[in-house]
This record gives structure tokens, C-alpha cells and sequence, in this order.
């Protein structure tokens, strides 16, 4: 069983041919709407791996919050954790260029309510053994608790610390299993500008600090990884991306889907990595995220 505590979003998404410069306005070419979080995404993607799934978070009692968790439980998704406050429902603005990229400004509402009291009655619906997956849409401190009560109880526990906050480095060394891109990895591990070499250094030296399994996604060039003092790493597909803003969220709960469900390390890191190229091919964050058959059928 895998509980996500994390954030539950509606994504407000437009397209432009290009990403603007800072003080410029750009024509938009299209306009949508999109249930997001990177806590629902992660939870939507490791149930739609197959896992047994429990969302653990908050949204408001506005227009937004069954949009938000529909797509969750069409899924079959376990709601009873996520709990419905005064504050509205957690947004994401998200501005998607030509090419792909995109900018994204979160603006937290419901999330920040998720409190310390929740991450503890959360973690205490645990059994051992158990996966409890975070990010760091909600409050620091909530997270912490979640992470130290786990720890306690035997539970395995996978933060991805995005977005790249001040508590990041901190709460991304308590983790079991960490999952950072190049630009959070080097917060990590307190470095900046490293080369390939010197960041694969920088994950085995924080390995051996801390115990923990550290994973570094690298976009188009796959994901590399450091476990038990192993280097492993694993390609996505070639691919031409229409979208990148569901890919890291896609990795990481196909991830935690693969290692619950018992696949070997290397094995589970391939089925992420392709599970996060085939979140590319669509726009939109949770709508983009792949079915087990059709990552299977790449693999």
C-alpha cells in the first residue's frame, strides 16, 4: 500500500509559442484546465501503475475541488484521507512554450492547511512495510512529522523535493529514497555547477552520510541513481515532448508503484524512466500520465 502526503491542485494552463522574458507580455495560443498537485499527480501515477493508492491532503469546499479529484477517483483512489477546509482549492498557473517548457507558479490555499496532527494520524493508518511518498507542496513541518513518524513505524519513505524550497536539503536527508533533477540535487548536496562525474561523487559521498538510496532524473538523458554504494541508470525513449510538466511527478509514482509491487531496482527505475518520456506526448499534468499498458508495451 502507498500513501501520498501531499498537494491537491487544479492546474490553470496556457500555451505560447515561447516562454516570455521577465517584463514582456506573449500572445497565448490555447487555454485549459487540469486536476494537478504534485501529490495527486504522484498518487494518479502509482495508481495507474497498479499500486493500491491513499491520498492524504486537503482542498476547498469551491468549483475547483471536484475537478481537482476527479480524475482520482475514476482511479480508484482511497480519498479518505483527504479532508475539505474553508480555504480555496490549491492552484498551479502554469505557462507551456513551444518547445515544451514551462513555468509554474503555485499558489498553496487548501495545501497550507495540511497540518503536522495530519501527518501523524496519517502515517498512524500505516502498517510496516508500507510506501509514504511527499513533495514539498505542503507545509515543512508537516512533512517532517511525516517522515519521522514513518520512520518509526518501519514505513518506507520516498520525498521528491520539489518544489526547491529552503527546507529542502534538510528534509530531503531524512528520507529513505530521495528523487531530486540536476538543479535540486546540487541544493542536496550543497554544490552548484557540478559536471556528470562530480554529481555522481556528490550522490555516492550523500549515500554514504546518510543510508539513503539517491536519484537524480536528467530529462531527456534518463536518470541515474545510487543504492547500497551501486551506481544504476536507465534511459526514457527518444521522444519529441509536447509537454514536460507531468514527467517528474509520473517518474516518481511509477517508481514507488514498481518497488511496492517487488520489481528489482533496475527494473523499476527503467519502468519510471519510461513512464515519465510517455508523460511528455500530453498536455497537461494528471491527463498525461501513462496506463501500465502502455508503458509495459515500451519497455
Amino acid at each position: 500500500m502507498i500513501t501520498v502526503f501531499g498537494s491537491i491542485n487544479m492546474d490553470l494552463i496556457a500555451t505560447t509559442a515561447r516562454l516570455p522574458k521577465p517584463g514582456e507580455t506573449v500572445t497565448g495560443t490555447g487555454f485549459s484546465t487540469a486536476a494537478g498537485g504534485k501529490g495527486a499527480n504522484q498518487a494518479l501515477a502509482a495508481r495507474r501503475a497498479g499500486a493500491s493508492v491513499r491520498m492524504a491532503g486537503a482542498v476547498g469546499s469551491d468549483s475547483f475541488a471536484d475537478g481537482a479529484l476527479a480524475l482520482l477517483k475514476q482511479a480508484g483512489t482511497d480519498l479518505s484521507l483527504t479532508k475539505t477546509v474553508s480555504e480555496p482549492t490549491g492552484t498551479a498557473h502554469i505557462l507551456v512554450g513551444g518547445d515544451g517548457e514551462n513555468v509554474i507558479v503555485v499558489v498553496a490555499s487548501a495545501n497550507g492547511t495540511v497540518s503536522v496532527e495530519d501527518a501523524q494520524s496519517s502515517v498512524e493508518t500505516m502498517s510496516a512495510g508500507d510506501t509514504l511518498m511527499l513533495q514539498l507542496e505542503i507545509p515543512a513541518a508537516s512533512v517532517e512529522r511525516a517522515l519521522i513518524a514513518a520512520k518509526n513505524k518501519d514505513i518506507t519513505s520516498i520525498i521528491n523535493i520539489a518544489p526547491l524550497t529552503a527546507d529542502a536539503a534538510r528534509l530531503g536527508r531524512m528520507a529513505d529514497i530521495v528523487v531530486a533533477n540536476e538543479t535540486e540535487f546540487e541544493l542536496l548536496a550543497g554544490r552548484e555547477g557540478l559536471s556528470a562525474a562530480e554529481r555522481e561523487d556528490a550522490m555516492q559521498a550523500l549515500s554514504r552520510e546518510t543510508g539513503q538510496t539517491v536519484i537524480v532524473t536528467l530529462g531527456a538523458e534518463g536518470v541515474v541513481a545510487v543504492r547500497s554504494g551501486q551506481i544504476h541508470r536507465a534511459k526514457g525513449l527518444k521522444i519529441e515532448p509536447v509537454d514536460t510538466v507531468g514527467a517528474g511527478d509520473t517518474f516518481c509514482g511509477y517508481l514507488a508503484a514498481s518497488l511496492d509491487a517487488g520489481l528489482d531496482f533496475d527494473a523499476a527505475l527503467r519502468r519510471a524512466a519510461v513512464a515519465g518520456s510517455l508523460a511528455c506526448l500530453k498536455p497537461g499534468a494528471q491527463p498525461a500520465i501513462p496506463l501500465a499498458t502502455e508503458v509495459g508495451a515500451k519497455i
